[in-house]
C-alpha cells in the first residue's frame, strides 16, 4: 500500500436470495446514500434454492453456527423452504430492476453465482464442465440485466476450483474476490495452479471476519462483533475487504453495521469499492500463491484460502 494514501477497505456485499435482492439490498442501498459510500454488489442471478442448504447440516460446524445465529429470523421461514417444499423462484427475473438500481445510483456489480446453494455444495468437487455451465448461466444473465460484461466476480460461499479460476481468465475479468486470507495481515495475490504461470485475474480475498462469524463466540452480540472488528482494522491499518450479506447487514444486522462503518471512517479508512482497491494495484508486485482450501473460525466447511507462497 502506498503510505501517502489512507487505508481502503472495500466493501463487498454478498447477495444470497431472493428476500436478500428485494429487501436486503434496498435497505442497504438506503444506506450507503446516507453516508455517500459506494460498494461492490454480487448478485445471485438464478433460481433461489436456499432450502436445499440443508444438507450442511452433515458439515462440520454447521450447528454451531445455526445455534449462534438465528437462521429462521435472517433468511424467514419462507426463503428456507426454496427449493424443497415450495419452488425456487428465478431472483434475476423478479429482481432484476433492483439490480439495476444498484448500478445506477453508481456501484459497482458483479457476479456472486447461478445458483447459490447448488454452487456452493458441489463445485468443490464437480468437473471443468459443470463449472463452465453453471458459470455461463450466471454471465448470460447478467448480460441480459445489464446489458454488459460484469467487472469482477466473487464465489458463492468463497467455493471455487481450478477450473472456474480459469473461466475468470477467459472472461477476461481483472479481479476477483473469491476466497480469503489466511490473517487480516494478508491482502491481493496472484494465484498459480499446479506451479504453472500465474493467472491473469487477481484475486482479492476477504481479510476481515464477518459479522455472523464473530456473533456468539464467548456470548459476543452484534455491538461487540463491531468493536471487535475496529480493533482489527486498529492493529492492521492496511487495505482490506470486508464481505457482508444483505440478508444480515440489510436486515437485523444493519444497525451494527453502521457503527461499523462510522468507526471505519473515525478510524481514517476510506471505504468504497473493490474497483477502486483493485486500481492502487501492482500486479507486478503482488506475491504468487498455490489455491487451496481450508477452514476460517467461526464459518462451517473448508474454504478457498490464500495458499502458500511460490518463490
Amino acid at each position: 500500500m502506498n503510505a501517502n494514501r489512507a487505508p481502503h477497505i472495500a466493501l463487498k456485499v454478498d447477495v444470497d436470495t431472493l428476500r436478500g435482492t428485494l429487501e436486503g439490498t434496498p435497505a442497504l442501498l438506503e444506506l450507503f446514500a446516507r453516508h455517500d459510500i459506494f460498494a461492490t454488489v454480487l448478485f445471485s442471478l438464478g433460481p433461489d434454492h436456499t432450502g436445499r442448504a440443508i444438507k450442511r447440516a452433515f458439515r462440520p460446524g454447521f450447528f454451531a453456527k445455526v445455534q449462534r445465529t438465528s437462521v429462521v429470523e435472517h433468511y424467514g421461514l419462507r426463503t428456507l423452504l426454496y427449493g424443497t417444499l415450495l419452488p425456487g423462484p428465478d431472483i434475476g427475473r423478479r429482481g432484476a430492476a433492483v439490480m439495476r438500481e444498484t448500478r445506477a445510483r453508481g456501484h459497482e456489480v458483479g457476479i456472486h453465482t447461478w445458483d447459490h446453494t447448488l454452487w456452493q455444495d458441489n463445485v468443490s468437487k464437480k468437473d471443468a464442465a459443470w463449472t463452465a455451465q453453471q458459470m455461463q448461466l450466471a454471465y448470460d444473465r447478467f448480460l441480459e440485466i445489464f446489458a454488459s460484461a460484469p467487472s469482477t466476480h466473487g464465489a458463492a460461499g468463497w467455493q471455487m476450483n481450478a477450473a472456474a479460476l480459469k473461466v475468470l481468465d477467459r472472461w477476461q475479468l481483472a479481479y476477483a474476490s473469491d476466497g480469503r486470507a489466511r490473517s487480516a495481515a494478508e491482502g491481493a495475490y496472484r494465484i498459480s495452479l499446479d506451479g504453472a504461470a500465474p493467472l491473469a485475474c487477481i484475486q482479492m480475498p476477504t481479510t476481515l471476519p464477518t459479522l455472523d462469524e464473530l456473533i456468539g463466540v464467548d456470548g459476543m452480540d452484534a455491538a461487540g462483533a463491531s468493536a471487535r472488528l475496529l480493533e482489527i482494522t486498529a492493529q492492521f491499518r492496511r487495505d482490506h475487504v470486508f464481505t457482508l450479506h444483505t440478508e444480515l447487514e440489510g436486515a437485523k444486522l444493519k444497525p451494527a453495521f453502521e457503527t461499523l462503518l462510522l468507526g471505519w471512517i473515525k478510524q481514517g479508512f476510506r471505504l468504497g469499492t473493490m474497483r477502486e482497491q483493485y486500481q492502487t494495484l501492482d500486479a507486478a508486485l503482488l506475491p504468487v500463491r498455490r489455491f487451496d482450501y481450508g477452514s476460517v473460525p467461526g464459518r462451517s466447511g473448508e474454504l478457498m484460502l490464500a495458499g502458500a507462497t511460490i518463490a
